[in-house]
C-alpha cells in the first residue's frame, strides 16, 4: 500500500494536539499505538515499542536524512568511531572542569532576576541560560548569543511550517557562524584557543581529521540540541516546581535529590518531544506492519509516560521510574551530552533555589510550546527573593 493511500490514524498537527501535546499522546497511547499520519509516518507511543527501536538499530536505522549527520544520523559501524571521539567531551573529569564556568553563568542570571514582578521566565531566563552555557561549552563569543537565539526560533518556525527553502537557508546560516569559528582559528595557529572547538579540529577519526563538513554536522547537532531542550528543560522544572511549593521546599533542603528530581519531572514533562528512525526491513510493531524504507517517529514524550511502565504517569516517583526512564534514550545512540546537561540543570537549580522562591504569576497564562519542541514557549513567574540564612 503507499503511503499517500493509507488513512491516517491521526492529525498530529491539528490545533488540539499541537496546543495539548502531552494530553494528546496520552490518549493515542491507548487508542493507536502504533499510528500513521502524512506528517510524522509512523508514531510509536507506547515504552515497549520505542524500546525495540531503540535496541534494533539494525532494523530502525538513525540515517533519516540525505544531508551528514554526525554522528547521531549514523548507524554502526560508521557511528563507532565518531561516538568514541565525542564521549571524552563529556567525561566525569570534563564536567568537574566546566562546572565552575556554569555555575558562574547561573549565578548571575538568577541574581539578576526581577523580584516581585511578573515576568516570562523563557525570554528572561531559560533561553539565556541556554545560549550562554552553550557558547562558553563550544568557547564561541557572546556575540554569538543574540544571533543564535534569532536563528533557533527562526529554525523551530521553518521546521513546524515545513518551509524547505527557510530550512535550507537556515541551514547555509548556521554553516557560516560554524565556518568563521573555524577560519579564525586556522588563522590564529598555535595561538588558538584551547577550546572545544579548537580540540574538535584536532580530532582524528579513522586515522584523519574531520572534514569542515563533518565539524558543521556535528556543531549543529550538539548545538539546536542543547539550545532547544535545556531550554525546555529549564521551563519544564520551574512550571512543576511553581505548582508544588512542597517539593520545592524540600529540594531547597536537601540538594542532592535534585538530580533524580529533575529527571523525574523531565520525564513526565518532555523537553525533548521525539526522534526520527528509518525501517531497514519489514517489521512488526503493535500490531501494525511497517514496510522497510518507512519513516518511523519515536515519541519519547509517550513513551515515558506508559502506564504500563510508569503506573500512574504523572505521579512523582523518582526512585520507581528511574530505571526506564527514556529521558536521554537508549540503545547505541543514548544522548552522549547526558552528563553535560545534567549538570547544568542541577548547578542551575542549586543556584536558583538557594536565591529565590518560585510562584507563577496571577492572570497570566502560560503558553505551551508548539512540535517538535516541548516545554514552553511563555512561561509567566514571580520571583521572590529568600532571606539570607
Amino acid at each position: 500500500m503507499k503511503n499517500h493511500i493509507r488513512k491516517p490514524d491521526w492529525a498530529p498537527r491539528a490545533s488540539d494536539v499541537l496546543e495539548r501535546q502531552i494530553e494528546s499522546y496520552d490518549a493515542m497511547r491507548r487508542q493507536c499505538p502504533v499510528a500513521w499520519s502524512d506528517y510524522q509516518h509512523w508514531s510509536l507511543f507506547r515504552h515497549q515499542d520505542v524500546m525495540t527501536a531503540l535496541e534494533d538499530h539494525e532494523t530502525f536505522s538513525s540515517v533519516v536524512s540525505a544531508h551528514l549527520s554526525v554522528p547521531n544520523g549514523m548507524d554502526p559501524p560508521e557511528h563507532t568511531p565518531y561516538r568514541k571521539v565525542i564521549e571524552s567531551y563529556f567525561s566525569d573529569e570534563a564536567m568537574a572542569a566546566f562546572e565552575p564556568r556554569c555555575r558562574a553563568i547561573a549565578r548571575t542570571l538568577v541574581r539578576s532576576l526581577p523580584l516581585n514582578e511578573s515576568f516570562d521566565l523563557v525570554h528572561t531566563f531559560s533561553q539565556a541560560f541556554a545560549l550562554q552555557i552553550q557558547c562558553a561549552f563550544m568557547g564561541w563569543p557572546d556575540s554569538y548569543h543574540a544571533p543564535l537565539r534569532q536563528w533557533v526560533q527562526d529554525n523551530h518556525q521553518a521546521t513546524l511550517a515545513r518551509d524547505r527553502p527557510a530550512m535550507a537557508r537556515l541551514a547555509r546560516q548556521f554553516e557560516d557562524y560554524i565556518l568563521q569559528l573555524l577560519e579564525s582559528r586556522r588563522q590564529a595557529g598555535e595561538q588558538a584557543p584551547d577550546d572545544n572547538t579548537t580540540r574538535l579540529m584536532r580530532e582524528a577519526v579513522n586515522g584523519r581529521l574531520m572534514t569542515d563538513e563533518e565539524l558543521i554536522s556535528l556543531m549543529r547537532n550538539w548545538t539546536v540540541g542543547e539550545l532547544g531542550t535545556i531550554s525546555s528543560s529549564v521551563s519544564i522544572v520551574v512550571n512543576y516546581l511553581a505548582h508544588n511549593p512542597e517539593l520545592q521546599t524540600r529540594l531547597r533542603d536537601n540538594t542532592g535529590e535534585l538530580p533524580a528530581a529533575i529527571d523525574e519531572i523531565l520525564r513526565m514533562d518532555a523537553p525533548l518531544i521525539s526522534n526520527r528512525r528509518v525501517t531497514t526491513r519489514e517489521v512488526s510493531l503493535g500490531g501494525r506492519t511497517l514496510p522497510a524504507g518507512e519513516r518511523v517517529t519515536i515519541l519519547w514524550a509517550s513513551a515515558n509516560r506508559d502506564e504500563a511502565v510508569f503506573d500512574d504517569p504523572d505521579a512523582f516517583c523518582p526512585q520507581q521510574n528511574q530505571k526506564h526512564n527514556l529521558l536521554y534514550g537508549a540503545g547505541v545512540h543514548i544522548c552522549p551530552g547526558a552528563p553535560l546537561a545534567r549538570m547544568e540543570l542541577r548547578v542551575l537549580f542549586e543556584e536558583l533555589l538557594a536565591h529565590a522562591e518560585l510562584a507563577h504569576a496571577p492572570d497570566a497564562k502560560a503558553v505551551r510550546a508548539h512540535f517538535p519542541a516541548g516545554g514552553f514557549r511563555q512561561l509567566p513567574v514571580v520571583v521572590t527573593r529568600r532571606p539570607a540564612t
